[in-house]
């Protein structure tokens, strides 16, 4: 099954030379690879690999009825999912189950290919949940403290990050520092929520989801969460693709997020070590070069 979406491609060679010393070596090859994985990460690509047709052509095939409530059923599915991801992986070992992630993932896959868009309420919520104890496990493997509600606000910032724009209007409106970046356009946006519900949150834990603060960057990040389920519905919706189809398309739509939680996760370990600043700026030169 790895084999049905190419990994992402090595870290050209001769760049980690060009890049500041402030970083170590090792860290410097990491700043490059996260940066590939979160600006260069794409689901549409991934599922044309396995359609065989450009993922804008197949959004035809997506009833208007559907199209509509995509937001608020990706936003039912992230609620869902919050507890049940993060509470149940609190203290137990590190260990690397994106594997496991992807099978369970591929058979939820699969009875969605079978039974078509129909399925969504029932195996989105799944997908979901699957997603998010995957992203909690590589945050945790990252040293991040799952019992941190900033922690917690960070995993669910991968369901957002996840829903790439390839313009960078929103970069440009985010400010001239990071212009042409996804990334940290998408981080910039969320900042102000994400910091308003952290402190809500302090002393509190998530016992509160109906609380507006976070209501509020729970629908933000479900707004581009939901951009990246159209582009799974209008996959599963093709004719005839059947429960390989779906198993298939669900191992790429898993994949995607697990790449984009390795990238945001690694900057993240990276700005407790040297400031947000300064790897930001490492980042910015490298985006420039690449």
């Amino acid at each position: 099954m790895d084999d049905m979406v190419s990994a992402e491609p090595p870290a050209p060679r001769g760049h980690i030379a060009t890049l500041s010393s402030s970083l170590s070596a090792e860290d410097q090859a990491s700043l490059i690879r996260a940066m590939r994985q979160l600006e260069h990460t794409n689901l549409a690509t991934r599922l044309t690999s396995i359609l065989g047709s450009k993922i804008g052509a197949v959004t035809q095939f997506v009833p208007a009825a559907i199209t509509g409530p995509v937001d608020k059923a990706a936003e039912v599915a992230i609620r869902a999912a919050l507890h049940i991801a993060l509470r149940s992986l609190n203290k137990k070992p590190v260990s690397d189950r994106r594997r496991f992630h992807k099978t369970v993932a591929v058979m939820a896959g699969a009875a969605g290919g079978a039974f078509g868009i129909a399925s969504l309420p029932v195996e989105l919520p799944i997908s979901t949940t699957i997603m998010l104890r995957s992203i909690a496990d590589i945050a945790r493997g990252e040293g991040e403290d799952l019992s941190d509600s900033q922690t917690a606000l960070a995993c669910l910032e991968v369901f957002a990050l996840g829903g790439r724009n390839d313009d960078v209007h929103e970069a440009r409106v985010a400010g001239d520092t990071i212009l042409g970046s996804n990334y940290f356009a998408v981080r910039a946006i969320l900042a102000k929520s994400v910091s308003e519900a952290v402190r809500f949150l302090a002393g509190r834990g998530l016992t509160d989801e109906a609380a507006p603060i976070l209501v509020r960057v729970i629908s933000q990040i479900a707004a581009r969460f939901g951009l990246v389920v159209s582009q799974k519905i209008a996959a599963q919706s093709v004719p005839l693709i059947g429960a390989a189809g779906g198993a298939a398309i669900n191992y790429a739509f898993v994949d995607h997020f697990q790449t984009i939680a390795r990238g945001h996760f690694t900057i993240r370990r990276l700005e407790r070590l040297y400031g947000a600043a300064i790897v930001q700026a490492e980042y910015q030169r490298l985006l420039q070069q690449a």
